[in-house]
């Protein structure tokens, strides 16, 4: 892959760089050679727009957004353009991966005002950055029922020197509504139980039953809804529930949602069937997605899904895994011939590559014709049949077929390695790497493939070297360290630490655990209505935001309830649990109204009103507790903790676990099981735990 994004035009060779030559995103860094006079979002743009009394023109994007390279190379490469901005408005440029703050805020302001967001977001600021107007796309000029970037340009600039005073009164109304927004109404009790079983209803009546999925088109995987059903079907022994599981996961894994030569999964489909997708890839995406395919695997004994699940995984330690460790956040849609180019295949290329024999069985396989599925008569690879049915209409026996199309891959993975790659957007963010570290640990559960522990452990080693510094958890790294990091960050981190302590049993990674735990809570707790902020105190330069709305990724205050959760079963520390219970409690409001919007938060909240359990194996060595584990982590248990205390990690754990004391070995491996708060009596032998548990 390509990470110096060699196809943009970083410079033409009339402009001179901006001031976003020095910053380390490569979305910002695209826009270096702009005409516009971009500012990075800080302090000397802020100062500038006080001075000069102009308003602030806010653009955000990311680097893998194809309408922002659009936008980019229609609007803010176009000189008159960059005249009105330089002109009239302070012109500032954000990485929503960055800031996801700021996004998340001004995304918020923009939907209210159009009853619709999304990418590039575009929003007009006044100097003490209130919004008063914005949008998403816009081209330069007017076309069709859009109106142009420059007509709104000039409206917006004539209406700031004639009537600032109307502006401004807009303005605060706005402010004044996010923050109505983001204000929570505490409640005295605990949201009941029964709002799982609502969300699982409310879910089922928007399921495609047809092509799996929830809604029409564009369909977004949604992995936090499917984790949900997962949970409840275990919790419930609901069929429905995996019922809906498997055909999502099916139809997904088969369709053009997901690349059938890489491995891994596009952004979303633009239609019901899963057929066309949007062709970026996201590392928060396929870290949840492998996690729960994995997860599937578990539950229903089907290999497809592990092998979807092995797949995904595989393409991020391969393509996504910097070699010191961690994971790049995205892959670009584009490339140098356009959205999707180097994904899509006509039939006469796969004839000249693979020869007449194998590109017969390719073309079966995929679904590839003359006439095509995607624009210009090429293919987007789709696999809608098992190999065993294929093969049976074949002629071939399976492993035939197997080797078969492991040959055809190769070859057309080479074929493909010789296109203009998309570009990669290499910073490493600390939050998607929580996920892509808790999904390898699932892989390794799953599966028992070393390598992802060995990746797992890899990365979070680096996070802990590289990114927890000096008490201080940073989001981004890229040439080092930088930005504070979020919510999402610490929460995330955290769970991934227990991930990995729960499948290695060092007691270092609890103890990293414990304390970015009791950072997160010192940083971002209220004290007064329960909740955590997104923000620290200090950077939030309008409102602090407290959300816990459960979108393409887990909401910062999930991931929280999450960490603290489990953090409280592996310590028997139970003053994390107040935190668990105020964050329910701050948000019941909320989860009542719109308990879809929140199935992360439910999820968890299932977990602390269901029973938990807690297993821990006393031995000499781990070697001698492996055959335990094995039997544990053949089922997907959500809610369970489990702790191997041994000669190498006895002494370190005590400090921080009491679920280590007075547990004597009584045997080779001692089996404790312990179940809402009640423990049973200690198990000697691999029959006698296998009975206990079941």
């Amino acid at each position: 892959m390509n990470m110096l994004f060699s196809w943009i035009n970083m410079s033409d060779g009339m402009h001179k760089p901006n001031r976003l030559i020095n910053e380390r995103s490569p979305y910002l860094l695209q826009h270096a050679y702009n005409p516009v006079d971009w500012y990075p979002w800080g302090e000397e743009a802020l100062r500038k727009a006080k001075e000069e009394n102009k308003p602030i023109f806010l653009s955000i994007g990311y680097s893998s957004c194809h309408w922002c390279h659009v936008m980019e190379k229609e609007s803010f490469e176009d000189e008159k353009i960059a005249e009105l901005l330089n002109t009239y408005f302070v012109p500032v440029k954000v990485d929503r991966e960055e800031r996801p703050d700021i996004d998340e805020f001004y995304m918020k302001a923009v939907i209210m005002m159009t009853g619709h967001g999304g990418w590039p977001l575009t929003i007009f600021l006044t100097p003490d950055l209130k919004p008063f107007f914005g949008g998403t796309y816009f081209p330069p000029r007017r076309r069709g029922g859009l109106r142009g970037l420059d007509e709104i340009l000039r409206g917006v600039a004539e209406l700031w020197r004639k009537d600032p005073k109307q502006i401004m009164e807009a303005a605060e109304q706005n402010v004044s509504l996010l923050k109505s927004f983001y204000t929570t109404e505490k409640s005295v009790s605990t949201p009941s139980y029964n709002l799982v079983v609502t969300a699982f209803d409310i879910l089922a009546t928007s399921f495609d039953s047809l092509y799996g999925g929830f809604g029409g088109a564009p369909k977004f995987p949604m992995p936090v809804y499917l984790d949900f059903l997962q949970v409840y079907s275990v919790l419930e022994k609901e069929s429905a529930a995996v019922r809906m599981v498997s055909t999502t996961l099916e139809n997904m894994a088969r369709g053009g949602l997901r690349d059938h030569l890489g491995g891994g999964f596009f952004r979303y489909s633009t239609d019901r069937v899963w057929l066309v997708p949007h062709f970026e890839k996201m590392l928060y995406d396929n870290a949840l997605l492998a996690r729960v395919y994995m997860q599937h695997h578990l539950i229903t004994g089907d290999s497809f899904y592990r092998e979807v699940g092995e797949s995904t995984l595989d393409w991020l330690m391969n393509e996504m895994m910097a070699p010191s460790g961690g994971f790049f956040s995205a892959v670009d849609a584009d490339s140098a011939e356009g959205e999707g180019a180097y994904y899509v295949w006509r039939l006469s290329e796969l004839e000249q590559i693979l020869g007449p024999e194998l590109a017969k069985i390719a073309a079966k396989t995929y679904a590839v014709t003359d006439t095509g599925n995607f624009e210009h008569g090429k293919n987007i690879l789709t696999m809608r049949k098992r190999t065993a049915d294929l093969a049976a209409e074949l002629g071939l026996d399976e492993p035939t077929l197997k080797q078969m199309l492991e040959e055809i891959r190769s070859k057309l993975l080479d074929a493909r390695r010789e296109r203009p790659a998309p570009a990669v957007d290499d910073k490493i963010i600390a939050a998607w790497n929580g996920l892509a570290v808790s999904a390898l640990c699932t892989g390794y559960r799953a599966t028992g493939e070393k390598r992802y522990l060995d990746a797992a452990v890899k990365t979070m080693d680096f996070i802990i070297s590289n990114m927890w510094l000096d008490n201080t958890l940073h989001r981004i790294y890229k040439n080092g360290a930088f930005i504070n990091g979020f919510l999402d960050d610490y929460a995330a981190v955290v769970n991934a630490l227990l991930d990995v302590f729960e499948v290695s049993f060092e007691p270092r990674y609890l103890a990293v655990a414990v304390d970015i735990a009791d950072k997160m809570v010192e940083l971002f707790w209220d004290n007064v209505d329960g909740g955590f902020y997104y923000t620290v105190e200090d950077v939030a330069e309008v409102t602090r935001i407290k959300d816990a709305y459960d979108g393409a990724t887990p909401s910062g205050n999930t991931l929280a309830a999450a960490a603290l959760l489990k953090l409280s079963e592996l310590t028997g520390e139970t003053k994390y649990l107040q935190y668990v219970e105020g964050t329910f409690k701050c948000f019941a409001s909320r989860l009542e109204a719109t308990p879809a919007e929140h199935t992360g938060l439910i999820t968890v909240l299932a977990g602390f009103h269901k029973s938990r359990m807690e297993v821990v194996l006393v031995t000499e060595s781990l070697q001698d507790a492996q055959p335990y584990l094995a039997h544990l982590y053949r089922e997907f248990k959500p809610f369970r903790s489990v702790v191997v205390v041994h000669n190498g990690n006895r002494e370190m754990l005590q400090k921080y676990s009491s679920l280590v004391a007075d547990k004597p070995a009584k045997g080779p491996v001692t089996a404790y099981v312990c179940e809402n708060y009640s423990c049973r009596m200690p198990v000697t032998s691999l029959e006698e735990f296998v009975k206990l548990l079941s």
